[in-house]
């Protein structure tokens, strides 16, 4: 099979898991198995491109297994959230903005299947990849490693605050986030980078750079970082404008301290 039919096939198979969440949702008023599914799908097309690419059997198996375990994870993540709280405020909003609408819900899930298949084209290019160097290799895993145990480990971090009633309508500066105000972010951008590591030497080597990218364009403009940000100043008011000043939004470091941040502002 070659690479466009593997494309086409990855889409189709997206257009479908989408077309059910968007009747799940339909059922429970909530919009946000989306993004269990999207994640749930590329981490799918990482398995699925491995399991049909020409590229060597190793490279491969790391494929399948790096990608395709980011993915259960991540997807896991979000169904948990979504199964066990109210939808989202963005999607209320979204809810809201549409009123109610299924079928702008149902383009809305569609246009996330094209996703799946956009973000899986890193997975793409190492399928194809028929020799990698060691140090190639050591170096992807050793990003995959610390890029989805920061991401773990921020995402709990964030559960374990938001679990306790005291803390409702206030925000987290605990561990990584007292450092920046997206840690889980940061290190879902950073993770991307690995497939750029296992794909040195494939002949579709550019087509890897499509995650680093498009996801920092995502993140930082489109439907990461904006959306987040407006909903928890809608919920959370002055405590997460206080936190805007102090804490950078993606990039770790140390927060300013009142007096400077006074200064600036």
């Amino acid at each position: 099979m070659n690479a466009w039919a593997m494309v086409a096939s990855l889409w189709a198979i997206g257009a479908v898991a989408m077309s059910l969440g968007w009747w799940w949702q339909r059922r429970h008023d909530n919009a946000g198995i989306v993004d269990a599914i999207w994640a749930g799908g590329v981490g799918f097309g990482a398995v699925f491109y491995a399991a049909l690419g020409p590229g060597d059997v190793a490279v491969r198996v790391v494929l399948a297994l790096c990608g395709g375990a980011w993915g259960l994870r991540l997807a896991l993540h979000l169904w948990q959230r979504v199964r066990g709280e109210p939808e989202d405020g963005r999607y209320r909003h979204l809810r809201s903005h549409w009123h109610g609408h299924q079928g702008k819900f149902f383009l809305f899930f569609q246009f996330q299947a094209a996703l799946i298949v956009l973000f899986a084209l890193p997975f793409l290019a190492v399928a194809f990849n028929g020799r990698l160097a060691p140090m190639w290799l050591a170096a992807g895993v050793a990003i995959w490693l610390l890029s989805v145990a920061g991401e773990s480990l921020a995402d709990r971090q964030l559960a374990r605050f938001r679990a306790d009633p005291a803390h409702r309508g206030r925000t987290c500066r605990e561990g990584l986030w007292r450092y920046s105000r997206h840690p889980n972010y940061f290190f879902e951008w950073t993770h991307w980078f690995a497939y750029v590591c296992f794909a040195v030497g494939s002949p579709l080597f550019g087509w890897a750079w499509a995650g680093p990218v498009v996801m920092y364009v995502f993140l930082r403009w489109i439907s990461g970082i904006p959306y987040t940000e407006a909903q928890a100043l809608r919920s959370r008011g002055e405590d997460y404008r206080d936190y805007q000043r102090s804490t950078p939004m993606l990039f770790p470091w140390f927060p300013r301290s009142p007096s400077r941040t006074e200064t600036s502002s």
